[in-house]
């Protein structure tokens, strides 16, 4: 099988996550894509403010009207959701010859030499890495990468945060994710410069 992994904190999941998954797949014939919730995302800590069942549920709805996506607990726990871990986990759970691939954005992929034992993260997976505009990352050697271009990321999850606190519109967002948000009053007045995720990242 070929798998990928693609984890975020997801406040909230929305259009463009879904977007890069099912393009993600139809370009590299993925049989699956794991989205993961990050926990305790390093690069974030202290400024996720919905808590993690919360996010995992709405990737859960989210991926119900997706056949290729799959929502995955790897991250769930009490330590820091490093990626090197995260893969780990995964890769316990694969049979020898599954390919595992690792699904990031370029500007995350440009800082790659910063993350918690990089090398061991470039060494366990193939990345597909979404271009976006103006993010320019160096190739590294013996790295093995692929470009997933031809997905617009206009979509920000900061700027869905702000429309929610507003109590604006927001299609950005399945119909069941408006609905949970809704339903547990999420996001209503919340400050709306958390910043964005795609990825891990770390």
């Amino acid at each position: 099988m070929r798998i990928a992994l693609f984890g975020g904190t997801f406040d909230p999941i929305h259009e463009a996550h879904l977007k890069i998954a099912r393009e993600a797949g139809r370009q590299f014939h993925l049989d699956r894509v794991l989205l993961i919730p990050a926990a305790r995302p390093p690069h974030k800590e202290g400024v996720t403010r919905t808590s993690y069942e919360h996010r995992f549920r709405m990737v859960e709805i989210a991926c119900q009207r997706e056949p290729l996506c799959q929502t995955s607990r790897l991250d769930e726990g009490g330590g820091s959701s490093y990626s090197i871990s995260t893969i780990q986990r995964a890769r316990a759970g694969l049979r020898p010859h599954d390919q595992l691939f690792f699904l990031i954005g370029a500007d995350a992929f440009a800082e790659i030499r910063t993350w918690h034992r990089w090398r061991e993260v470039v060494n366990a997976v193939e990345f597909i890495v979404v271009s976006r505009p103006g993010a320019e990352y160096q190739p590294i050697e013996g790295v093995r990468v692929q470009r997933l271009d031809g997905v617009s990321l206009d979509i920000s999850s900061s700027e869905i945060r702000r429309k929610l606190a507003a109590g604006e519109p927001v299609p950005e967002l399945a119909p069941g994710v408006r609905e949970y948000i809704r339903r547990n009053d999420l996001y209503r007045g919340a400050p709306s410069d958390v910043g964005d995720d795609v990825d891990l990242n770390q």
